[in-house]
């Protein structure tokens, strides 16, 4: 009993002692054990956070990437429509650029031959004496549109020949591609055939010219009447003009023929008198077609060819009408086309001369040779001018 009371005493001071010396150890290793694991459940709660900013949710080995949804943007608002307000029409605005094309032939003056490989170098346009810059060059070589207009009058059979066989040899040099009116004019101008390619259609209208009923020639109404036709066609138009240029009766005057001329645009007149051929052969005999009036018919038809830049013709007999004829395709499908500005841009309505000149590369006029380094003349064939176009108040 006594060992009993003796042991208990002792055990209960060993236990004090063994909770004295391992209980502090315990603790901290408690608390080391609690500071390890704050820093891993920070990391956890940190790999939490940045999970969803990577795109998916974390595993062991860090985040795992889930491609994130393209958000389309909003479509754009519809564009506001302004209405205008009641009674108020839609308007547009149109400014006109002047701009001026003149059509060029450059010929020898013995052989009527056109001088090719020009250069816009070697050209010099004036307006009104201002010299010009050339925005455009060009050498044209293009099919024709053109009207033949002839006189068939019962003045003389000896013309009526010559009209016949000018207007053969102009449908034999005819090419693919072009097209040609027949026009006729005594007391009335009368449409033979209308514009077409076919050269049968041509020579059949000719050939209907048989027997003439009048004796008047009104020309300045016939070439009147023919350039407003012409005006409503575009593009670049020639008249073939043959007649005797006696003006009869036409309710025309000259001067408003001429000034016809002058307002139609892109419009060459190409005239061959016949009044030559006739009275030499003696078909001329009343008082009015006499040598002045021969002579006075002669200048108003080269009138019109000059103010146009066509070239203007006398034969005097037969055998001269194939070359008149190969003169005339010769002008008409090789031209330069100059294009130019105005320096003067007012739309006032006036009409403008042109002047064209040929130049060397030191701006002196140019000089021409042959084979044989002598000098060859040249002719150059321009229209002389043009009318502005009027300002609309």
């Amino acid at each position: 009993m006594r060992d009993s009371h003796l042991r208990t005493p002792a055990m209960a001071a060993v236990s004090l002692l063994f909770f004295q010396t391992f209980l502090p150890a315990v603790s901290l290793r408690a608390q080391q054990t609690q500071s390890q694991q704050a820093p891993s459940d920070q990391s956890q709660q940190q790999q939490q956070q940045t999970a969803p900013e990577a795109g998916g949710p974390g595993n062991d080995n860090g985040p795992i990437a889930i491609p994130k949804k393209t958000v389309t943007p909003p479509p754009p608002p519809p564009p506001t429509t302004i209405k205008n307000p009641p009674g108020l029409n839609n308007y547009s605005l149109r400014v006109d650029v002047p701009v001026v094309n003149v059509d060029v032939g450059v010929l020898t003056q013995k052989t009527h031959q056109f001088v090719p490989n020009l250069r816009e170098d070697n050209f010099r346009v004036f307006e009104d004496g201002v010299p010009q810059d050339i925005v455009a060059f060009r050498q044209v070589k293009a099919p024709i549109t053109a009207v033949l207009l002839v006189e068939f009058a019962s003045n003389s059979f000896n013309f009526i020949y010559d009209m016949w066989n000018a207007a053969v040899a102009f449908t034999q040099q005819l090419r693919p591609g072009d097209y040609v009116a027949v026009e006729s004019y005594d007391m009335h101008t009368n449409i033979l055939t209308d514009f077409t390619q076919n050269k049968m259609l041509v020579q059949q209208a000719i050939e209907s010219l048989q027997m003439p009923t009048w004796q008047e020639t009104n020309m300045f109404d016939a070439l009147y009447t023919t350039l407003d036709r012409l005006s409503r066609i575009d593009g670049r138009k020639y008249i073939i003009l043959i007649g005797s240029g006696i003006d009869t009766f036409s309710k025309i005057t000259l001067d408003k023929c001429l000034q016809k001329i002058k307002e139609t645009p892109n419009v060459t007149i190409f005239t061959i008198s016949t009044g030559d051929a006739g009275y030499m052969g003696g078909g001329f005999n009343t008082p009015r077609q006499n040598s002045l009036t021969i002579l006075q018919a002669n200048n108003e038809m080269n009138a019109f060819a000059q103010m146009t830049g066509g070239m203007h013709f006398e034969p005097r007999f037969e055998a001269e009408m194939p070359d008149v004829f190969t003169q005339i395709n010769e002008s008409i499908r090789n031209q330069y086309q100059l294009t130019y500005k105005p320096s003067n841009p007012r739309m006032d309505g006036t009409y403008r001369r042109i002047r064209v000149e040929l130049v060397d590369d030191e701006g002196h006029p140019l000089r021409m040779q042959d084979e044989k380094h002598k000098p060859v003349k040249y002719v150059i064939i321009a229209r002389d001018g043009y009318k502005a176009k009027q300002q609309v108040e």
